[in-house]
This record gives structure tokens, C-alpha cells and sequence, in this order.
């Protein structure tokens, strides 16, 4: 097992003091993360800030509904800004290089990815209301969707301060070249913080996200029953059925491997576990923020992707006048 923190043992320098290949994995391991850290902070970079551009820049897009999708791509920047190309850095050089005060800023900074955990259930929520009209003729406004987006941020630092002031940790996990939650150190209270979090930002955002849709799935299938030659009707009941997919995929594929390692290690502190293998479940849900974007795509096509193509027309043919003016001048 893993113990994160210990002193130099063996010739093996600690997290902060020095390279750990080859001791924990071979350098070819961090030379490959490092490649995918790059590629992630690219990518969720570029996907991110269009979404974020697209949606400022036309109006079309500034329904209620989508100020928790632009929230999402706003958390996913953070996670990518504080914590992917931290990451990069820390496995080029084979270590956590930037010390431990940073790695408290990069465990601490997990609360964008909360974010977009918990945006994805408030998205599936609201969904539910506006369609499933459980509250009767709800009409859903700007100030619904401002607390929704107000809500994920709170939620989420309320659950990622408590290691920054002595309820668990924040230390190097798996290779030590990025931090997380104290998952391995065992005690009351470790355990007591992870399995808290474990509910509250695992267990009930997917539940939510499960009643929502599956709620939703049944009121689409009674209006198509009753609907059954409207082929506008069983179009649209195939397109939700799709995008449910894509949501609960995407929830799942982001949280379930980081989820269920974390408690799998607090609960089980004999199972040997290699720095390579414990890595990959972190790692993974940091690529959430290139794929969270596609489901905004997804879920907004028939305008979003000619919009996208308007805004980088745009940028080229300003970026070409420039170019002009500049050679002329």
C-alpha cells in the first residue's frame, strides 16, 4: 500500500524532495501522463472557452436551462487550470515539484470538479421540474437557475475546506505527482471525512440524477403512447432517451473509478495496491473536463454547432484583417 508523506527511505526521496522513478514507476509512466495532462489541458481549454464564448456572445443560448451548462464548463476550467496543468508539470519532472502548499491548493481545487459533478444533477433536476411538472405550472426564470449554479459552488466548498482545517488531508496520491483526499492513512478521522464525502458528493448528486431521469424517461414514454403517430413525438422521446444516456455515462465514467477506489483503499488498508494502478482513477476523471463539453453540444446541436463555426469564422477573418493591415502598414 501506498503511504504518501513518509520520509526518504531506501534511497527513495519523498513526494516534495525529488524524482520517484525509478522507485515507484518506470520514467516512461510520468513521460506518458504528462503527454495526456498536456493533451487534456489543451483540448478542455479550447472546448471549454468556446462554450464559454458561444454562449456570452448569442442569446440563443442564454436560457435558464443553460446557465448550469456554461457553470459546468467554467468548473471544468478551474479543474483544468489548477489541477490538470499542475499534474503536467509535476510529471514532467517526475515529482511534486511545486511543494506542499500547492499540493494542499491542488487537492483543495477538486471543488470544480464537485462542481461539475453537482452540475450535472442540478441539470438533470431541472430538467425533471420543466418537463415532469411536478410543481404544476412551474415556470422555470433566470433567478432558478442563478441559485442552481449558486448552490454547486457552495456544496462544493463546503466539502473540500474541512481537509484545509484538520478534518483529513490533502497529500500526494498514487505516483506523487498529483493530491487528493488522505485515502490511505486510515483513523477516524480519514475515514470519517471520505465516507462523508462519499455520500455527499457521490451517492446523492447520483441518485438525483437517477430520479430525474428516469422520471423524465417515463413521462416521454406516456406522451408518446398516447401520441403514437406523431412522429415529432417519438423523435423526441429518442432524443431525450440518447441524451440520458450521455448523462449518466458521463457522470458514471467521470466518478465511479475515483469513487470506488477511494473507498475500496480506506476500507481495505492491507490490499497492495501499485502507484500506477492507484493514479488511473484520478487521472481519468480529470479528462471529464475535455467530454463534459460535448454533452452541452450534444444537448444544444441544432444551433450550437453553427454558432461555434460563426464565433471561429469570426476570429479568422479578424485575425486575417490584422494580418492585412499589418502588411500594408
Amino acid at each position: 500500500l501506498i503511504r504518501d508523506q513518509a520520509p526518504v527511505q531506501h534511497g527513495t526521496p519523498s513526494a516534495f524532495d525529488g524524482p520517484q522513478w525509478p522507485h515507484l514507476a518506470p520514467r516512461s509512466i510520468y513521460t506518458s501522463v504528462a503527454v495526456l495532462m498536456g493533451i487534456v489541458v489543451f483540448s478542455a481549454s479550447f472546448v471549454n472557452g468556446l462554450v464559454i464564448v458561444v454562449s456570452i456572445r448569442y442569446k440563443k443560448l442564454r436560457s435558464p436551462l443553460n446557465y448550469i451548462l456554461v457553470n459546468l464548463a467554467v468548473a471544468d476550467l478551474l479543474v483544468t487550470f489548477f489541477g490538470s496543468t499542475i499534474s503536467f508539470s509535476n510529471n514532467i519532472n517526475g515529482f511534486f515539484v511545486l511543494g506542499k502548499r500547492v499540493c494542499k491548493f491542488e487537492g483543495a481545487g477538486e471543488v470544480g470538479g464537485i462542481v461539475g459533478l453537482w452540475s450535472l444533477a442540478i441539470l438533470a433536476f431541472e430538467r425533471y421540474i420543466v418537463i415532469c411538472k411536478p410543481m404544476g405550472d412551474f415556470r422555470f426564470h433566470h433567478k432558478h437557475a442563478v441559485m442552481g449554479c449558486a448552490f454547486t459552488w457552495i456544496w462544493s466548498l463546503l466539502w473540500t475546506t474541512p481537509p484545509m482545517l484538520g478534518w483529513s488531508s490533502y497529500v500526494p496520491e498514487g505516483l506523487r505527482t498529483s493530491c487528493g483526499p488522505n485515502w490511505y492513512t486510515g483513523g477516524s478521522n480519514n475515514n470519517s471525512y471520505i465516507l462523508t464525502l462519499f455520500i455527499t458528493c457521490f451517492i446523492i448528486p447520483l441518485s438525483l440524477i437517477l430520479f430525474s431521469y428516469t422520471n423524465l424517461l417515463v413521462t416521454l414514454r406516456a406522451v408518446a403512447a398516447q401520441q403514437k403517430e406523431s412522429e415529432t413525438t417519438q423523435r423526441a422521446e429518442r432524443e431525450v432517451t440518447r441524451m440520458v444516456i450521455a448523462m449518466v455515462m458521463a457522470f458514471l465514467i467521470c466518478w465511479l473509478p475515483y469513487s470506488t477506489f477511494a473507498m475500496v483503499v480506506a476500507t481495505n488498508k492491507d490490499i497492495p495496491i501499485q502507484p500506477t494502478l492507484a493514479s488511473l482513477p484520478s487521472y481519468f476523471s480529470k479528462t471529464a473536463t475535455v467530454y463534459n463539453p460535448i454533452i452541452y453540444i450534444f444537448m444544444n446541436k441544432q444551433h450550437f454547432l453553427r454558432l461555434c463555426a460563426e464565433s471561429i469564422q469570426a476570429a479568422s477573418h479578424r485575425s486575417t484583417t490584422n494580418s492585412q493591415v499589418t502588411a500594408s502598414g
